[in-house]
């Protein structure tokens, strides 16, 4: 799992980060650990081909979306959900 925050920090200050101007909290392993599952979790995905493909590191019930297409997917999650964007 410290590779999953490891990741989970680096997506959030590479690519989401500058897009919402540091408005994006970051979330603790144990957090998201507690938070699977439940209906108020959006969780995503972003890496893309080969990290995504080749990768072992997969939890399940994420979505995947690409950092990439991140203006295509970014309007289609509620807004009153928690939304988590992990690459591991």
């Amino acid at each position: 799992m410290k590779k999953l925050l490891l990741f989970l920090s680096f997506m959030l200050l590479y690519t989401v980060l500058p897009v919402i101007a540091g408005t994006a909290p970051t979330i603790s392993k144990d957090e998201l650990k507690s938070q699977l599952g439940s209906k108020n979790l959006v969780l995503l995905d972003v890496r893309s081909g080969r990290d995504w493909s080749s990768s072992e590191f997969k939890i399940t019930g994420a979505i995947r979306a690409p950092g990439s297409n991140f203006a295509t997917w970014s309007t289609l999650y509620p807004k009153d959900k928690t939304i988590v964007l992990y690459c591991a």
